[in-house]
């Protein structure tokens, strides 16, 4: 039983808040805006508490010993439960346990459930258990870790992105452990975890140490979560300035560098590497107050919301940042991690409190509805890792023992804070509402409760109610969307407002008990265009983004399974009818059939489409034959896909099993890929086909690379025709007793002496044609 009533908790994010007494280090800058305590907002009955609901269930199912195991066993001491598997079986062992940590100390300042707490206090209980036994201060429990520690501290470091010296990101791992034992001092009161994290971090300074610069740099090579966001948080509740120089030798020059002088260093980039560190500039500016960093974190925040974000407020695909501003061919089966979109969103909230803004709203608004509750399953509470983009793209969920990749541990967090973000106190003293969710706010400092009651976003409407008498400057989000007017009724009679430079709408007077404001707010269909395709379009209504129901079959298996939209007329209410509570049908524009649109985020288990192609009838005539046969193309090359190596990216690499020597990787066009020189080679795993099927880039005129499976060199390839700042397709044949009887077979690139490969950006291995 989840309970909703306020208790006696001191609870809130690392967002400034006025006198919060574990906070012993003050903003030293000076916040326009101040975050609620989470246990001071209570969610009402919404599709918010209905995922909270859900997701507490699934966090009570879980076992604390099994999230235990390597912890206990890394330290000498008997497990008490087997290993979950997925994630925690493999290399990042460790750090759903963080996450969880965290999700749990955020569910009971959000619930107030006892049980949270509990779970909270066993786990770091054990986890102090654990710590004592390896004398270190270190506790953890990655795979081989003594051994890649000693190495690092003795500057023996060697990385190709995602691996430090064997290990799978391991600084990462750190950083979640030691993020959620901080949660469990802030949200649950826990003296002892407070403890462990020091030690942790005590642990950490001393295995830097000995390490130069470069030393340092070098290792930051390899993903590190948010460091240096961890250890400042430790400085602000420790008031210890060792922590938060310790946070410096997590300062990334390769992408700091460039942000801060108002660069973008982001195409090509595995993008949630990047935002934990921001994070941790932007929480480090609100304690010492470098304008560096702010602006490291300002122009970031710019960068990707503005040049790498999707309609849903995600980013990425296969992980990766591309180009700025170009997003309309890479809309896959892997768009938007949901890791992401986490993270984005505490760097909004930093920035809020720096300077409200009614465009960090929105920003907020539009990605907690369209990807953060579009990521959890409602039936069974179980998270995404991507939300495909894919037109007729499907979401594929976690299982609930056996997965625990990155994005269901930061799942576990998304929706235990809901809370977060929805009121906000102005420096002044007035009360900012942020988010239209139904939800109490317990106003302290003022004595009074604000009480909002909405059926957003099927309403335009929701009310304020006021249960105290207070004087302060109430301001109301004008949100992007809002394009035809907004009535604000005061006690039921209309006032006059106008929104402020930060685009907030301010209503300034004594307010007493039982007063109330009415805001209405028409919603109205309307497209957003791909930035690089005025002509692919996704469809909204209001806040919400609206997909385009498939049905349960794959459309990949019909050529024409994914309509296009056939108009001259762009505007939507012309040709789409609501035919229910935010559900829409399109009217004789889609061809091969009209489309029944519902919101993105109550999809969850059909086929569907968020974008779509405009055409007009003339363009369609000119232009059905070329687009129908790339569509034939590019279903043909699924099809016949066995298996797919996405060269240059962490998980593809891994899952293959990927050697190398004088192997490098790179990016053209924001994709990532790898080469290998004089001599070197990469070699991977792949299941076999009757050809393998080579992505290389067109502009490595006179890059030569011998191809091998299984040590037989099945062709060279030699790019003797040069096709400038193009991708080139090229298909091997493998001989057939190659492939005979076998489940796995080894590929091999490798460059002869005094030659490059030139790029390799993916390889599949394809099954013949129907016609061969």
């Amino acid at each position: 039983m989840v309970l909703l009533g306020a208790g006696s908790l001191q609870a809130q994010s690392y967002v400034p808040e006025k006198n919060n007494p574990k906070i012993l280090v003050k903003p030293v800058i000076r916040p326009k805006a101040y975050a609620f305590d989470l246990k001071d907002v209570r969610l009402l009955n919404s599709p918010f508490r209905d995922a909270m609901v859900r997701d507490s269930g699934y966090l009570l199912s879980l076992s604390a010993d099994r999230l235990l195991h390597r912890f206990y066993a890394n330290a000498g001491l008997p497990p008490k439960a087997p290993v979950y598997g997925g994630w925690e079986s493999s290399g990042l062992s460790g750090h759903t346990l963080g996450h969880y940590l965290s999700a749990c100390s955020m569910m009971y300042a959000s619930t107030g459930e006892p049980a949270f707490a509990e779970r909270v206090r066993y786990i770091v209980g054990e986890l102090a258990r654990c710590q004592d036994a390896r004398k270190t201060g270190y506790v953890g429990a990655i795979p081989n870790e003594d051994t890649l520690w000693a190495q690092v501290a003795r500057g023996d470091i060697h990385s190709s992105g995602f691996d430090l010296n064997g290990g799978w990101s391991p600084w990462y791992t750190v950083h979640k452990v030691m993020a959620g034992l901080l949660d469990a001092y802030l949200y649950v009161g826990d003296q002892q975890a407070l403890d462990v994290a020091k030690k942790l971090a005590d642990w950490t300074g001393k295995e830097l140490g000995g390490l130069n610069d470069a030393q340092i740099q070098h290792m930051l090579a390899c993903e590190f979560g948010g460091m240096n966001e961890a250890l400042t948080n430790l400085y602000s509740l420790t008031a210890d300035k060792k922590y938060l120089d310790l946070s410096y030798k997590f300062q990334h020059k390769a992408i700091m560098d460039p942000l801060a002088a108002g660069h973008d260093p982001l195409p090509g980039k595995h993008s949630n590497t990047q935002i934990p560190k921001i994070i941790g500039c932007a929480r480090r500016y609100e304690v010492e107050g470098d304008s560096s960093d702010a602006g490291i974190a300002r122009n970031f925040w710019d960068i990707v919301v503005g040049h790498h974000t999707y309609v849903i407020g995600g980013n990425s695909d296969h992980e990766y940042l591309g180009e700025a501003d170009h997003l309309s061919d890479y809309l896959s089966e892997s768009t938007c991690e949901s890791c992401n979109t986490y993270n984005m969103l505490k760097l909004t909230r930093h920035l809020f409190a720096w300077n409200p803004d009614s465009r960090l709203g929105d920003y907020y608004e539009r990605a907690l509805y369209n990807h953060i509750l579009a990521s959890q399953n409602p039936e069974n509470a179980m998270m995404t890792y991507f939300v495909p983009l894919k037109m007729g793209g499907r979401k594929q969920f976690s299982d609930s023992t056996d997965t625990f990749t990155c994005c269901v541990g930061s799942g576990m967090e998304n929706h235990s804070k809901y809370a977060e973000g929805i009121y906000y106190e102005g420096a002044d003293g007035g009360l900012y509402v942020n988010l239209f969710i139904p939800s109490v706010l317990h106003w302290k400092d003022r004595g009074v409760t604000v009480t909002q009651t909405t059926n957003y976003p099927y309403s335009d409407t929701t009310t304020l109610t006021i249960d105290g008498n207070a004087a302060f400057a109430l301001r109301l989000r004008h949100p992007w969307w809002a394009t035809n007017g907004i009535t604000v009724l005061v006690n039921g009679q209309p006032v006059q407002t106008a929104p402020e430079a930060d685009g907030y709408l301010v209503i300034k007077r004594a307010w007493h008990k039982g007063d109330r404001v009415q805001l209405t707010m028409p919603m109205h269909l309307y497209t957003e265009s791909m930035p690089d395709d005025t002509n692919r379009v996704a469809l909204l209504y209001g806040p919400v983004v609206l997909a385009g129901n498939l049905g349960d079959k794959d459309p990949s298996t019909d050529l024409h399974g994914v309509p296009v939209l056939l108009t001259s007329d762009h505007q939507v209410g012309n040709w789409i009818q609501q035919t229910g509570p935010l559900t829409f049908h399109t009217q004789g524009v889609g061809k091969p059939f009209d489309i029944t649109l519902t919101p993105f985020y109550k999809n969850y288990d059909d086929y569907y489409s968020v974008y779509w192609d405009f055409f007009t009838p003339q363009d369609w005539t000119n232009r059905e034959a070329e687009y129908e046969a790339e569509k034939a193309r590019r279903k043909d090359i699924d099809d016949r896909t066995i298996d797919i190596m996405r060269l240059g990216e962490m998980q593809p690499e891994r899952d293959h099993h990927l050697d190398s020597k004088i192997s490098y990787v790179g990016d053209e066009s924001a994709r990532r890929s790898r080469d290998c020189r004089n001599g070197g080679f990469f070699t991977f795993d792949m299941k076999p086909g009757d050809s393998l099927f080579v992505t290389a880039w067109g502009g490595d005129n006179g890059r030569v690379v011998d191809i091998y499976v299984d040590d037989v060199k099945i062709a060279t390839q030699a790019l003797v025709h040069p096709k400038p700042n193009q991708f080139v397709d090229l298909v091997y044949p493998i001989p057939a007793d190659l492939v005979k009887d076998k489940t796995i077979i080894r590929v091999k690139f490798q460059a002869p002496v005094g030659k490059s490969s030139g790029s390799i950006f993916g390889v599949r291995t394809l099954k013949a044609a129907v016609h061969e």
